[in-house]
Formats: C-alpha cells, sequence, structure tokens
C-alpha cells in the first residue's frame, strides 16, 4: 500500500465526510487529558492522536455495552463471538486485541493468559469518562501498548450528595437497573465518595448460525451484576489519600452443539487500587500507587475433560514524580508490576513473571513549539529487558490549527498461553516490537473540528501459530517468533456544530498486513468509518448514527471472506422533568444481516428504552 493512493482516497472522502453526519463529539481544546502523559494535561497541548468520550456522551449515545460505543470511534473496530455477553475483541488501528493496554482508574486489566481484556464485564453506567489513545505508548505503559491505551474512568463525588438511577427494557427480554451516589464533604479534610451498582439480563439470541458444528438454536442470554466505586480522603491541602474499586461477575451461554446442557462461560474481574497523592515541594508531584486485578474465566461444557478455569493475577506497584520546570515537565517513574496465573485446569500455565520498570518523561512548551522525549526500561524476570523511547514535535499554526509529529517503540509481551500452553506454548518465545511514525494536522475552533492523522507501524518477531515448530524438538504447531507485520493507514474526523444541529463524520483507510504471507490480518477491513447528526433543542435530544465497514477475511489465510456492512440506528432522549429523562434507541434499524466473526450471529433490529433519574 503507498500513502499517495492513502492520501487520495483520504481527501475525497474527507469531502463527503463534511457534507455528512458523525457519532462523534466535537471536542473541546481545554478539555483535561490524562492518559497521553499520565499527568493531567489541556488536550490542546497533547501530541498524541486521542479521542475522548464523557458521560454526557455515553448517556445521550444509549449503547448497550461498552464495545458498542468503542465501535463507533474512529480507528477502532471490534469482533464479537455472539451477543453483547459473549467474548470480545477490539482492535486500534489494526493492531491485534491483544497489542492495546486497558485500564480502569489506572489499574490495568486482562486475561495474562489470552493478553486481551474482558469488555463484556466492564459496565457503562459506572463510567465518567473514556480516553482513546492511539498509536504506541510503552515508554509510558510498559508492554502491550503498540496499538494504543484505552483508559476508563469510573465516576468520582462532588459536592452535594447526588443520586442517580435508570430502569430500562429492550428486546430479546433485556432489563437493566442502575444505581449511583456521590459526593463530597466541605472544607479543609473533605471526603469524597462514589458507589454505584448494576444489572443486567437478556434472553439473547442464538450466538451460532446454522450449519455449523457448534450450532444449537437456543437463546443464548447473558447476565452481569457489578459494584464500583472511589473514595477520597484529603489528609492536608496536597495531601491526598484515594481507594477505587470495581467487582463485575459475567454469566453468559454460548453453543456447543445440540446438547441440552446449558454450555456457560463466565468472567469475574476484581479490580481494587490504593494511592497517595503528595505536593512535595511547589513544583514537585508525587503519586504511589498500589493496585491488583484479578481477572476469572470460566468455561463450561458439561464435558469435564473440556472444563476450564483460569485465574489471572495482576499486581502493580508504581511511583510517579512529576516535576515542573517553568512550562515544561519533568516526569519519573518507578513500577513493579507481577503477574500470576492458577489454573486448575491447566497447571503448567501456573507461572509467576515479575517486571520492574524505570522510566522518563519531557514535555516541553516554548511559545507556538511543543515537543515530548521519553525513555524507558522493563526488566522482565521472563524476557529481559526491553528498552523503549519517543519523541514528539508540534507546531501551533494558531490557537485552533495544530500540527504535529512523532515517533516511538513499542513491544508486546508473550502471553502465558504463548509460553507455557501444553502442545503450543514455547517458553523461548520473545517480545513482539514495534516502530511507528505518525504525522497529523488538528484544527478546533470549539464550533469546527478537523483531524487528520497517517501512520506506519512496522512490527518485527511476530507471535503466530506455524507448523510445523520451527523448534527441531518439538512436534507439530506451536506458538513462535516468525512473522513480520505492517499497520499503516490514515485517519479522519471532521464535524461542526449548525444551530442546533451537530454534524460530523469519521474515516479510516488502513492495511494491516502480514509481510511474511502477504496476507491481511483476520478481522480487519481496509475501511471503516461513522457519521451521525444530532438536533439538541430544549428538553429534546434525537439523532442518528451510521456504521459502515468494508469487507473482511476471518482467516489468516484469507480464505474465508466476511461481507462490508452499514448498519443505521436511531435515538432519542426527552427531560420531561428536571432530574427526568426518558430514552429510546433503536440499533440496527434495518434489520441488516451481517458478521464480524464467521459463523456467529449479530443483533437484528433491536429496541431499547429506559426512565432515568438524575442523569444527564
Amino acid at each position: 500500500m503507498s500513502f499517495p493512493v492513502i492520501r487520495h482516497a483520504a481527501l475525497t472522502s474527507l469531502a463527503m465526510a463534511m457534507a455528512a453526519p458523525s457519532f462523534a463529539q466535537i471536542t473541546v481544546s481545554d478539555a483535561v487529558i490524562v492518559t497521553a502523559t499520565r499527568s493531567a494535561q489541556l488536550q490542546r497541548d497533547v501530541l498524541s492522536d486521542v479521542v475522548t468520550l464523557q458521560a454526557e456522551d455515553i448517556a445521550r449515545s444509549g449503547a448497550g455495552s461498552i464495545t458498542d460505543l468503542l465501535q463507533r470511534q474512529r480507528g477502532i473496530e471490534i469482533a464479537r463471538n455472539g451477543g453483547p455477553g459473549t467474548n470480545s475483541s477490539v482492535y486500534l488501528r489494526g493492531a491485534n486485541a491483544n497489542q492495546t493496554v486497558v485500564l480502569v482508574d489506572g489499574v490495568r486489566i486482562g486475561s495474562i493468559t489470552s493478553g486481551t481484556a474482558s469488555w463484556s464485564g466492564i459496565p457503562l453506567q459506572a463510567i465518567e469518562r473514556i480516553e482513546i489513545v492511539y498509536g504506541p505508548m510503552s515508554t509510558l505503559y510498559g508492554a502491550d501498548a503498540i496499538g494504543g491505551v484505552v483508559q476508563i474512568f469510573t465516576k468520582k463525588g462532588a459536592g452535594a450528595p447526588n443520586v442517580a438511577a435508570s430502569a430500562g427494557v429492550g428486546s430479546d427480554q433485556t432489563r437493566k437497573y442502575d444505581a449511583s451516589i456521590s459526593g463530597a464533604s466541605a472544607g479543609d479534610n473533605s471526603f469524597s465518595y462514589a458507589i454505584s451498582a448494576g444489572r443486567e439480563q437478556s434472553d439473547g439470541f442464538s450466538s451460532t448460525k446454522p450449519g455449523t458444528s457448534n450450532y444449537n438454536a437456543d437463546d443464548d442470554g447473558y447476565e452481569r451484576t457489578s459494584t464500583s466505586g472511589q473514595f477520597g480522603f484529603e489528609l492536608a491541602k496536597g495531601h491526598d489519600l484515594g481507594l477505587v474499586f470495581l467487582n463485575s461477575r459475567t454469566n453468559g451461554q454460548f453453543d456447543s452443539g445440540a446438547s441440552r446442557y446449558d454450555t456457560r462461560s463466565q468472567t469475574k474481574l476484581a479490580n481494587l487500587g490504593v494511592f497517595s497523592k503528595n505536593q512535595v515541594m511547589d513544583n514537585w508531584y508525587s503519586t504511589v500507587q498500589l493496585a491488583k486485578a484479578e481477572d476469572t474465566s470460566i468455561s463450561d461444557t458439561g464435558v469435564a475433560s473440556s472444563y476450564s478455569r483460569i485465574d489471572s493475577k495482576q499486581t502493580d506497584v508504581t511511583w510517579q514524580n512529576d516535576i515542573r520546570i517553568g512550562e515544561d515537565t519533568l516526569q519519573v517513574l518507578f513500577g513493579h508490576r507481577e503477574e500470576k496465573v492458577v489454573s486448575g485446569s491447566t497447571p503448567a500455565l501456573g507461572k509467576v513473571r515479575k517486571t520492574d520498570s524505570y522510566a522518563g518523561a519531557y514535555s516541553l512548551k516554548r511559545g507556538a513549539h511543543l515537543a515530548t522525549f521519553g525513555l524507558r526500561a522493563d526488566d522482565s524476570s521472563q524476557y529481559g529487558t526491553k528498552t523503549t523511547g519517543s519523541a514528539g514535535y508540534g507546531y501551533r499554526f494558531s490557537s485552533a490549527l495544530r500540527a504535529s509529529a512523532s515517533f516511538g517503540t513499542s513491544f508486546r509481551a508473550p502471553t502465558f498461553n504463548e509460553l507455557y500452553y501444553p502442545g503450543f506454548g514455547y517458553e523461548n518465545n520473545k517480545p513482539e516490537q514495534g516502530r511507528n511514525g505518525e504525522a497529523s494536522l488538528q484544527y478546533d475552533d470549539g464550533v469546527t473540528e478537523f483531524g487528520a492523522s497517517i501512520y506506519r507501524n512496522k512490527l518485527t518477531d511476530m507471535l503466530v501459530t506455524t507448523t510445523p515448530c520451527p523448534d527441531p524438538t518439538r512436534k507439530g504447531s506451536c506458538s513462535y517468533n516468525v512473522n513480520h507485520a505492517m499497520l499503516e493507514g490514515v485517519s479522519l474526523n471532521a464535524g461542526r456544530r449548525i444551530g442546533a444541529f451537530t454534524v460530523a463524520a469519521n474515516a479510516d483507510w488502513q492495511d494491516p498486513k502480514d509481510e511474511t504471507t502477504g496476507k491481511s490480518l483476520a478481522r480487519r477491513s481496509k475501511k471503516h468509518g461513522n457519521a451521525s447528526v444530532e438536533y439538541a433543542a430544549g428538553a429534546l435530544t434525537a439523532g442518528a448514527e451510521l456504521q459502515v465497514s468494508g469487507s473482511r477475511f476471518d482467516d489468516a489465510a484469507n480464505r474465508n471472506r466476511l461481507g462490508g456492512y452499514s448498519l443505521l440506528n436511531l435515538y432519542a432522549t426527552w427531560q420531561f422533568a428536571r432530574d427526568w429523562s426518558v430514552l429510546a434507541r433503536m440499533n440496527n434499524v434495518t434489520d441488516k444481516n451481517y458478521e464480524v466473526a464467521r459463523n456467529y450471529a449479530t443483533p437484528g433490529a433491536k429496541f431499547f428504552a429506559a426512565v432515568r433519574y438524575g442523569i444527564k
């Protein structure tokens, strides 16, 4: 793929995008971003390509799951094995699902054996904000941040006590209920709190299609319960203690042939983080955090030999120091991470990996010039020492227009499956490595928004299943570092407020390719985008969304093609009293039959309505 071809296609479609609506919200240049630099920074000073979603955007969208919400953002595609309660994969800029770091309030989540996050266990009602940072972020977050970082912030207490609740019903006997309370005491030694709880149930639909070996005509539903919260206490001015937690349990049905046994998968998430934030000097801020995350995955088909339970446990200790030097910031970071797997069904996975990290970064501002530099070393008990670095430069032509360019290296650590799974893992596997260069142009005057990014991410030592295994002492297939890949493309977004309307669009042209085989990476299209229009006046907000994706291949050999598709969604919110509102949403209005994973069903036309109290 050549970049001139991409640029031509991008410019042509951008003109169409400007005339079309989009789900993407207009960004605000003075919004505060945390994930891109691990510290609070105005969005206009952030050189990384970033998308933010606020609680108001989430509530107004009426999305049924976090993957539904992410799928409508630029640069993101998903694959899912059935309905909302089943496993999902999220791809950023064409990177593999295990090449993205996912954080909840600074706590890294995900399975150590598969390397992916359990998206179905993250409750939407608890989310205050989502930040999506595209591109290599290993300099700040270590292993696995090749495609980017997604950080989810749960609700934080402030001001007078506030109570919120909602109850909704929809297609497939879907029922959702949630409630929360938050607030903070006034004056010195303030105490803040925010607690939320929710429950979801749905009868679902058959997760597989007729004609497949796993097909079962029964509906595959799910149920999820969750609790989350934050507590904070101001010891003295500039000195704060805090605690964050998330507990979620998802019980989902799936198809495993015509058996009458109720085959199920269960996912449990348990996150806990405690931190101390201290202003050591006028220009020196220190944060110490201890975080623990547990991911339990159970698969029960009724056959003892195929029963599986895997407990992944991660413990992270970080000490971050931000030192202000005029308008510049020096950041020094120390970290220790321990990964542990306990598996009664597969004892060979029961291993421990420890990593010590040391990182430094410098952010510089000189008039219209912005620059960042970073260097990090991760010393692992399993894969040795990996060093990553990054550099970026930006120039402001005006308060609204900025150009930037950056280069960064990254890596992904082998999962425990790729290292130790019997008959598949290979203990000598090395980390995957990435080298990414990109350039972007951003314009945002608060009314009109435009963005264009072009990137090229070269991956080496890719871990794939290869047959026969290159190791002469092994028989059959195994996971092995044999392939190279290239992720390159253009990502565009545009939008404008016109009176009571907001119109915008985003579009991606990409070529995620396995350079060793010359094949496209599985389940990733070469073009996809979103468009929407929203009307907001008084108590009424209504909108329409269009999601479009080109064709993809379901397999690495590119033998099984998944057709392209377009989905139309409609939604409306009406605030009929001061603190009361109703939401109605219709997804896939035209009842489009499509696939994001071969032989797995996707939702047809679905309706959902909810009554909400205290939710803006």
